[in-house]
């Protein structure tokens, strides 16, 4: 097929730090190059990927600010891909934020695909029926639910590299939590977890209003200790060198991709149950999955008791490349075909 994938151009794709979205659209389009499809990437030209590469922008918005606002640096890459629609079979945009592409299912003549990337609200939903038709991809069976009256036309769950993500045998003596610090992710929870347990824990996100105003206080450089925003190998090494990762989130999340790049590393996950956390931890398997904070504190010694190998041998089972990619074959296959049924029945 004649594949074109747009991305976000907040930064380069794959991320040089953190960026879940474009880690996963990184993996996605490689993968599919790889199975000898046709593929174009949309991004920014900081980008490297095995695919052609269409530059909107030389570098994102993240890294001038003088390309803002971002809603339009982002419609100005969808719509670059949708002038050459004639090339296509398909376009897949995966939103970031907005999922601006439903705009062009009415006017572009090759099917426009959604990856959508966050847990809607009922308010977003109410709105994007006015282009109920749309076609979606699902992350998770709790995000599908969330998309209840849109065109989901596939569930699948995102993949991490386990090659690179590679299997950590033995642990360190410390917990981590890596991701945003915003106030549905948990992390004073986490803290608090830590301390009631008497185990070190190691912070990594980016610092902003939130880490200074709420974190940084509770961070006393022992047993609390902030690691700042790490790169793609200190993730890895951080994330193996863990006995566990916490995960007391707050709030709905349509998947977590931290829970797997975790998990491939061996190192098991002790979250709250909230959103596809259910989905994506294996309760008594890869983590433990618990309904409440005190129920996590006294799980947690059976979650670092699990067994790494069997924790790794899982995630690569469930969220290696290759069966994402597959899935995403299938779902681009059904719509182009549809696509063309309908042309001959006109």
């Amino acid at each position: 097929m004649r594949i074109a994938m747009v991305g976000p151009v907040a930064q380069s794709i794959p991320p040089t730090r953190s960026g879940s979205v474009e880690a996963v659209t990184a993996l996605l389009t490689d993968g599919l190059v790889a199975r000898g499809h046709d593929v174009t990437l949309f991004a920014t030209g900081s980008s490297t990927t095995a695919a052609r590469l269409h530059a909107t922008f030389s570098v994102g918005y993240h890294e001038d600010s003088s390309l803002w606002p971002w809603e339009l640096c982002e419609m100005f890459n969808l719509a670059a891909a949708v002038e050459r629609a004639a090339e296509f079979d398909i376009i897949h945009y995966q939103a970031e934020y907005a999922p601006i592409s439903m705009v062009f299912t009415r006017l572009s003549p090759t099917p426009v695909l959604l990856t959508l990337h966050h847990a809607p609200t009922p308010p977003e939903i109410a709105l994007w029926s006015r282009y109920a038709q749309a076609p979606l991809v699902a992350v998770s069976a709790a995000q599908e639910q969330l998309l209840s009256g849109l065109n989901v036309v596939g569930t699948i769950h995102h993949a991490v590299d386990t090659a690179t993500f590679f299997f950590h045998p033995e642990p360190e003596d410390y917990l981590v939590f890596l991701g945003r610090f915003t106030e549905g992710k948990g992390v004073p929870q986490a803290i608090d977890v830590a301390r009631r347990a008497g185990l070190r824990l190691v912070l990594a996100a980016a610092a902003n209003d939130y880490y200074r105003n709420v974190i940084e206080p509770l961070v006393d450089g022992r047993q609390v200790v902030y690691a700042g925003e790490v790169d793609l190998t200190a993730k890895v090494t951080l994330l193996g060198g863990a006995r566990a990762l916490l995960y007391p989130v707050q709030s709905s999340e349509s998947f977590g991709l931290v829970l797997a790049e975790a998990m491939a590393c061996g190192t098991p996950v002790a979250a709250l149950r909230c959103g596809a956390v259910g989905e994506v931890v294996e309760d008594g398997v890869t983590g433990g999955v618990f309904d409440s904070l005190d129920a996590l504190i006294d799980g947690l010694p059976c979650v670092l008791a699990l067994d790494r190998s069997r924790v790794r041998s899982r995630a690569v089972e469930r969220f290696g490349p290759d069966r994402m990619v597959g899935a995403h074959v299938e779902a681009y296959s059904r719509l182009v075909t549809g696509r063309h049924g309908a042309e001959c029945t006109a």
